[in-house]
Protein backbone atom coordinates (compact mmCIF):
# COMPACT_ATOMS: atom_id res chain seq x y z
CA UNK A 1 0.00 0.00 0.00
CA UNK A 2 1.46 3.76 -0.98
CA UNK A 3 0.95 5.55 2.03
CA UNK A 4 2.11 8.50 0.20
CA UNK A 5 -1.09 9.06 -1.10
CA UNK A 6 -2.21 9.76 2.12
CA UNK A 7 -0.71 11.93 4.80
CA UNK A 8 -0.97 12.21 8.20
CA UNK A 9 0.27 14.95 10.48
CA UNK A 10 -0.41 15.14 14.35
CA UNK A 11 -0.82 18.94 15.55
CA UNK A 12 -1.23 18.80 19.01
CA UNK A 13 -4.51 16.84 19.55
CA UNK A 14 -5.61 17.87 16.01
CA UNK A 15 -4.49 14.66 13.31
CA UNK A 16 -4.33 16.38 9.93
CA UNK A 17 -4.96 14.09 6.82
CA UNK A 18 -4.07 15.13 3.66
CA UNK A 19 -5.11 13.13 0.43
CA UNK A 20 -1.63 13.24 -1.60
CA UNK A 21 -2.82 13.19 -5.39
CA UNK A 22 -2.49 16.54 -6.30
CA UNK A 23 -2.01 15.84 -10.03
CA UNK A 24 -5.07 14.09 -10.29
CA UNK A 25 -7.29 16.71 -8.17
CA UNK A 26 -7.07 14.34 -5.47
CA UNK A 27 -9.45 11.89 -7.48
CA UNK A 28 -10.45 8.90 -4.81
CA UNK A 29 -8.18 5.93 -6.49
CA UNK A 30 -9.11 2.56 -5.02
CA UNK A 31 -5.61 2.85 -3.10
CA UNK A 32 -6.57 5.86 -1.50
CA UNK A 33 -9.82 4.83 -0.50
CA UNK A 34 -8.01 1.88 1.68
CA UNK A 35 -5.71 4.12 2.85
CA UNK A 36 -7.86 6.37 4.10
CA UNK A 37 -9.94 3.13 5.55
CA UNK A 38 -6.80 1.99 7.51
CA UNK A 39 -5.86 5.89 8.54
CA UNK A 40 -8.94 6.59 9.80
CA UNK A 41 -8.90 2.85 12.26
CA UNK A 42 -5.65 3.97 13.21
CA UNK A 43 -6.53 7.21 14.42
CA UNK A 44 -9.64 6.16 15.77
CA UNK A 45 -7.62 4.00 18.11
CA UNK A 46 -5.16 6.74 18.70
CA UNK A 47 -5.85 8.49 21.98
CA UNK A 48 -3.76 11.05 21.56
CA UNK A 49 -6.16 12.66 18.54
CA UNK A 50 -8.63 14.39 19.70
CA UNK A 51 -9.93 15.40 16.31
CA UNK A 52 -9.19 14.40 13.24
CA UNK A 53 -9.01 16.80 9.83
CA UNK A 54 -9.43 15.21 6.21
CA UNK A 55 -8.22 17.66 3.31
CA UNK A 56 -6.70 17.17 0.35
CA UNK A 57 -3.21 18.64 -1.41
CA UNK A 58 -2.92 21.28 -3.99
CA UNK A 59 -5.75 23.40 -4.84
CA UNK A 60 -8.65 20.76 -4.85
CA UNK A 61 -10.15 18.51 -1.87
CA UNK A 62 -11.22 16.06 -4.16
CA UNK A 63 -12.70 15.62 -7.42
CA UNK A 64 -14.62 12.65 -5.73
CA UNK A 65 -13.92 8.99 -7.01
CA UNK A 66 -11.44 7.95 -9.67
CA UNK A 67 -13.48 7.49 -12.79
CA UNK A 68 -10.64 6.93 -15.16
CA UNK A 69 -9.58 3.73 -13.21
CA UNK A 70 -13.21 2.36 -13.01
CA UNK A 71 -13.33 2.72 -16.85
CA UNK A 72 -9.78 0.88 -17.01
CA UNK A 73 -10.98 -1.86 -14.75
CA UNK A 74 -14.12 -2.30 -17.30
CA UNK A 75 -16.97 -3.22 -14.36
CA UNK A 76 -19.95 -4.53 -15.80
CA UNK A 77 -21.86 -6.68 -13.46
CA UNK A 78 -24.41 -5.38 -10.76
CA UNK A 79 -22.21 -8.01 -8.27
CA UNK A 80 -19.12 -6.69 -8.92
CA UNK A 81 -20.08 -2.94 -8.77
CA UNK A 82 -21.82 -4.03 -5.50
CA UNK A 83 -18.65 -5.23 -4.18
CA UNK A 84 -16.52 -2.21 -5.54
CA UNK A 85 -19.14 0.73 -4.10
CA UNK A 86 -19.12 -1.35 -0.48
CA UNK A 87 -15.93 -0.69 -0.28
CA UNK A 88 -16.23 2.99 -0.81
CA UNK A 89 -19.64 3.15 0.86
CA UNK A 90 -17.75 1.84 3.98
CA UNK A 91 -15.11 4.51 3.80
CA UNK A 92 -17.60 7.17 4.36
CA UNK A 93 -19.13 5.48 6.79
CA UNK A 94 -16.47 5.30 8.76
CA UNK A 95 -15.68 8.89 8.98
CA UNK A 96 -19.32 9.40 9.51
CA UNK A 97 -19.20 6.87 12.67
CA UNK A 98 -15.92 7.66 13.89
CA UNK A 99 -15.77 8.27 17.84
CA UNK A 100 -13.34 11.17 16.92
CA UNK A 101 -14.81 14.27 15.99
CA UNK A 102 -13.98 15.55 12.42
CA UNK A 103 -13.77 18.03 9.87
CA UNK A 104 -13.24 18.64 6.57
CA UNK A 105 -10.80 21.50 5.24
CA UNK A 106 -12.02 22.15 1.94
CA UNK A 107 -10.31 24.04 -0.92
CA UNK A 108 -11.44 24.25 -4.69
CA UNK A 109 -13.05 21.00 -5.85
CA UNK A 110 -15.59 18.87 -3.93
CA UNK A 111 -17.43 16.68 -6.14
CA UNK A 112 -19.20 13.19 -6.18
CA UNK A 113 -17.62 10.97 -3.27
CA UNK A 114 -15.71 13.36 -1.92
CA UNK A 115 -18.36 15.48 -1.58
CA UNK A 116 -19.71 12.40 0.30
CA UNK A 117 -16.70 12.05 2.25
CA UNK A 118 -16.72 15.63 3.43
CA UNK A 119 -20.46 15.33 4.14
CA UNK A 120 -19.55 12.16 6.66
CA UNK A 121 -17.44 14.57 9.04
CA UNK A 122 -19.28 16.31 11.69
CA UNK A 123 -18.45 19.88 9.81
CA UNK A 124 -17.15 21.12 6.87
CA UNK A 125 -15.40 24.68 6.71
CA UNK A 126 -14.60 25.49 3.02
CA UNK A 127 -12.31 28.53 0.82
CA UNK A 128 -14.80 30.57 -1.20
CA UNK A 129 -13.68 29.38 -4.00
CA UNK A 130 -14.69 25.64 -3.04
CA UNK A 131 -17.00 23.98 -5.26
CA UNK A 132 -19.74 21.49 -3.99
CA UNK A 133 -21.47 18.91 -5.83
CA UNK A 134 -22.99 15.32 -6.82
CA UNK A 135 -23.20 15.77 -10.78
CA UNK A 136 -22.76 11.53 -11.26
CA UNK A 137 -25.97 11.53 -12.99
CA UNK A 138 -24.76 13.27 -15.93
CA UNK A 139 -22.71 10.29 -16.69
CA UNK A 140 -25.18 7.24 -15.70
CA UNK A 141 -24.27 7.42 -12.31
CA UNK A 142 -25.75 8.52 -8.84
CA UNK A 143 -24.91 9.01 -5.34
CA UNK A 144 -23.40 6.38 -3.35
CA UNK A 145 -23.14 7.30 0.30
CA UNK A 146 -26.63 8.60 0.38
CA UNK A 147 -25.93 11.22 2.94
CA UNK A 148 -27.49 13.99 1.46
CA UNK A 149 -31.09 14.06 2.50
CA UNK A 150 -30.26 13.70 6.14
CA UNK A 151 -28.11 16.61 6.04
CA UNK A 152 -29.98 19.26 3.89
CA UNK A 153 -32.99 17.68 3.42
CA UNK A 154 -35.69 16.95 0.56
CA UNK A 155 -35.85 19.63 -1.95
CA UNK A 156 -32.47 20.73 -2.23
CA UNK A 157 -31.29 17.35 -2.47
CA UNK A 158 -33.68 16.37 -5.00
CA UNK A 159 -32.82 18.96 -7.13
CA UNK A 160 -28.57 18.85 -6.66
CA UNK A 161 -29.09 15.14 -7.73
CA UNK A 162 -31.71 15.35 -10.47
CA UNK A 163 -29.61 18.10 -12.16
CA UNK A 164 -26.23 17.04 -11.10
CA UNK A 165 -25.57 20.80 -10.56
CA UNK A 166 -22.38 22.33 -8.50
CA UNK A 167 -22.80 24.98 -6.00
CA UNK A 168 -20.71 27.74 -4.59
CA UNK A 169 -19.49 27.63 -1.46
CA UNK A 170 -21.50 30.45 0.11
CA UNK A 171 -24.46 28.29 -1.29
CA UNK A 172 -23.52 25.03 0.45
CA UNK A 173 -23.25 27.36 3.58
CA UNK A 174 -27.00 28.54 2.98
CA UNK A 175 -28.51 25.32 2.23
CA UNK A 176 -26.61 24.14 5.25
CA UNK A 177 -23.86 21.72 4.07
CA UNK A 178 -21.29 23.37 5.12
CA UNK A 179 -20.23 25.38 8.65
CA UNK A 180 -18.05 28.25 7.02
CA UNK A 181 -16.69 29.66 4.55
CA UNK A 182 -13.00 31.78 5.02
CA UNK A 183 -10.91 32.99 2.47
CA UNK A 184 -7.96 30.89 0.98
CA UNK A 185 -4.87 32.00 2.96
CA UNK A 186 -7.64 31.56 6.16
CA UNK A 187 -8.57 27.76 6.08
CA UNK A 188 -5.46 26.10 7.94
CA UNK A 189 -5.84 28.73 10.89
CA UNK A 190 -9.44 28.88 11.01
CA UNK A 191 -9.95 24.93 11.11
CA UNK A 192 -6.68 24.76 13.63
CA UNK A 193 -8.68 26.90 15.84
CA UNK A 194 -11.80 24.91 15.20
CA UNK A 195 -10.30 21.67 16.07
CA UNK A 196 -8.24 23.03 18.98
CA UNK A 197 -11.94 24.46 20.47
CA UNK A 198 -13.29 20.88 20.13
CA UNK A 199 -9.92 19.69 21.71
CA UNK A 200 -10.93 21.26 25.03
CA UNK A 201 -13.85 18.88 25.84
CA UNK A 202 -12.58 15.93 27.98
CA UNK A 203 -12.21 12.97 25.35
CA UNK A 204 -15.09 10.73 27.40
CA UNK A 205 -17.84 13.28 26.07
CA UNK A 206 -16.63 14.01 22.63
CA UNK A 207 -17.07 10.15 22.36
CA UNK A 208 -20.05 9.71 23.99
CA UNK A 209 -21.80 12.81 22.19
CA UNK A 210 -20.56 11.43 18.96
CA UNK A 211 -22.01 8.21 19.75
CA UNK A 212 -24.87 10.36 20.83
CA UNK A 213 -25.24 12.05 17.39
CA UNK A 214 -24.68 9.06 15.88
CA UNK A 215 -27.47 7.08 16.93
CA UNK A 216 -29.70 9.81 16.93
CA UNK A 217 -29.46 10.13 12.95
CA UNK A 218 -29.40 6.48 12.26
CA UNK A 219 -32.69 5.85 14.60
CA UNK A 220 -33.81 7.96 11.87
CA UNK A 221 -32.83 5.89 9.35
CA UNK A 222 -29.73 7.00 8.04
CA UNK A 223 -27.36 3.90 7.97
CA UNK A 224 -30.36 1.63 6.82
CA UNK A 225 -30.95 4.49 3.39
CA UNK A 226 -27.15 4.27 2.86
CA UNK A 227 -27.10 0.62 2.78
CA UNK A 228 -29.91 0.18 1.05
CA UNK A 229 -29.26 2.64 -1.89
CA UNK A 230 -25.72 0.84 -2.57
CA UNK A 231 -28.39 -2.13 -3.94
CA UNK A 232 -29.63 0.79 -6.42
CA UNK A 233 -26.40 2.29 -7.18
CA UNK A 234 -24.53 -1.22 -8.25
CA UNK A 235 -27.84 -2.02 -10.47
CA UNK A 236 -27.47 1.66 -12.11
CA UNK A 237 -23.97 1.51 -12.56
CA UNK A 238 -24.40 -1.97 -14.19
CA UNK A 239 -26.79 -0.40 -16.41
CA UNK A 240 -26.88 0.22 -19.83
CA UNK A 241 -26.93 3.77 -21.36
CA UNK A 242 -26.61 5.51 -24.63
CA UNK A 243 -25.23 8.36 -22.96
CA UNK A 244 -23.14 6.05 -20.89
CA UNK A 245 -21.60 4.25 -23.72
CA UNK A 246 -20.42 7.42 -25.32
CA UNK A 247 -19.01 8.84 -21.89
CA UNK A 248 -16.97 5.55 -21.32
CA UNK A 249 -15.52 5.46 -24.72
CA UNK A 250 -14.60 8.99 -24.87
CA UNK A 251 -12.54 8.43 -21.42
CA UNK A 252 -10.83 5.87 -23.17
CA UNK A 253 -9.62 7.71 -26.32
CA UNK A 254 -9.79 11.18 -25.63
CA UNK A 255 -9.06 10.93 -22.27
CA UNK A 256 -10.70 12.02 -18.84
CA UNK A 257 -11.27 16.00 -19.22
CA UNK A 258 -12.26 15.54 -22.74
CA UNK A 259 -14.90 13.40 -21.76
CA UNK A 260 -16.03 15.69 -18.78
CA UNK A 261 -16.05 18.46 -20.78
CA UNK A 262 -18.51 16.72 -23.79
CA UNK A 263 -20.81 15.55 -20.72
CA UNK A 264 -21.19 19.04 -19.12
CA UNK A 265 -21.66 20.85 -22.53
CA UNK A 266 -25.27 18.81 -22.87
CA UNK A 267 -26.66 20.74 -19.82
CA UNK A 268 -24.73 24.31 -19.86
CA UNK A 269 -21.89 25.37 -17.91
CA UNK A 270 -21.58 24.11 -14.34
Amino acid sequence: MDESIVLTELRGGTAWVTINRPAKLNALSSAVVATLRTTMQKLDADDAVRVIVITGAGTSFSVGYDIAEEVAAGISRAEDWHAQLSRNVDLSMAVWSSTKPTIAAVDGWCLAGACELAMACDLIVATERSRFGEPEIRFGSGPVTLLMPFLIGQKKTNELLLTGDVISAAEAERIGMINRVTAVEDLQRTVDGLASKIGLTPPVTLRLTKIALVRAYEAMGLRQAVHSNLDVAATLNSAYSPEKAEFGERVKTQGLREALNWRDSRYGKL
